[in-house]
């Protein structure tokens, strides 16, 4: 991606910041615009241009594209709460289908031809046979992942009728944290299961919840595939790279093939932190599928992706790195 310019828009959120410092660890110029409703500056490196506004104002992502010339869109602004979205779907389909509308429109408008999508294994649903290959059914069972389905079809459309190029890299559960803790995971309220558990030993609740156990897993607590948040950004890169390269539109699945339920979770955490982090059992979540593992052999094949930081003890490490030295997010940091 020697001399390109990449959008990215969603930048300062969790996989969005790590992926732009990956892009400016590689030399790669970078422009992030971000509504800043659940991203943060601090997370960003200074070689990063940023624009604030929402995808949704074209004529606000219009004055970037003529004050920039990209080269290529890495896509990350969407809400991604499982629950939240099965409460109000609505929002969920105002920013996050309406937003991608308004997003394809403005590349269509000034000639930029290669998107890479953030999508998610919630578009599978309830899987039929673990590992999840890319050509299974696609049957979400939450709003969240039926507006990431539906703006995977709208790109394959947009595709179609306007000669745009995408690529949709599907994944669940990002955790971990960038190595030396200077950026990682910081969501208000938080709903992820690691940093959550990582509370407890942060003196910040008194125990982590499990959300149903009578799930058909090894332990009837809900499986799922763990990737690390540099794995995740590196796939984001070479995505891009197979775009420009001339790679044809397509989806791939990014996973470690190996999945963990919430209890070895938990087990896991109690290891690295060196304490007992107590658990209450509590009702199931509406919209959870039991289990969600995802192959990337495609990934593997066709882009080149290898992650690097498989073990679940490594991601909860980097982690926990992060959450002890920042217990209260980015607050705990000085601003840009």
């Amino acid at each position: 991606m020697d001399k390109k310019r990449i959008l990215v828009p969603g930048g300062a959120g969790y996989i969005g910041a790590h992926t732009v410092a990956a892009l400016a660890a590689a030399g790669v110029e970078t422009v992030v615009v971000d509504n800043l409703s659940t991203g943060f500056l601090e997370a960003l490196p200074p070689e990063a241009r940023f624009y604030q506004g929402d995808i949704r104002d074209k004529d606000f992502l219009d004055s970037v594209f003529e004050k920039e010339r990209i080269h290529g869109v890495i896509h990350f602004a969407a809400f991604s709460q499982v629950g939240e979205s099965m409460a109000d779907p609505l929002k969920y389909y105002d920013n996050n289908l309406h937003g991608t509308r308004v997003l394809l429109s403005a590349m269509v408008d000034h000639g930029v031809k290669h998107i890479v999508f953030s999508s998610t294994a919630a578009v599978y649903g309830e899987p039929r046979h673990i590992p999840i290959q890319e050509g299974d059914p696609t049957e979400p069972t939450n709003a969240y992942g039926a507006t990431k389905l539906a703006m995977e079809n709208m790109m394959a459309w947009c595709a179609r009728a306007y000669g745009l190029s995408y690529v949709s890299l599907r994944y669940f559960n990002a955790c971990g944290a960038q190595k030396g803790g200077a950026i990682g995971e910081a969501h208000n309220p938080e709903t992820h299961l690691i940093p959550l558990i990582l509370q407890v030993p942060n003196g910040q609740r008194s125990h982590i919840c499990i959300f149903g156990t009578d799930y058909p897993t090894r332990d009837g607590t809900c499986l799922r595939d763990y990737i690390h948040v540099m794995d995740l950004a590196q796939a984001h890169l070479l995505a891009m790279e197979y775009l420009l390269s001339g790679g044809k539109s397509d989806v791939f699945n990014l996973g470690n093939g190996v999945g963990f339920t919430v209890k070895e979770v938990i087990a896991a955490a109690e290891a690295v932190v060196g304490q007992k982090i107590p658990a209450q059992e509590a009702p199931r979540r509406p919209g959870d599928p039991a289990q969600l593992v995802a192959s990337s052999q495609k990934a593997r094949a066709i882009l080149g992706w290898e992650p690097h930081h498989s073990g679940i003890e490594e991601i909860l490490q980097d982690a926990w790195a992060w959450h002890r030295s920042h217990p209260r997010g980015y607050q705990s940091c000085a601003r840009r």
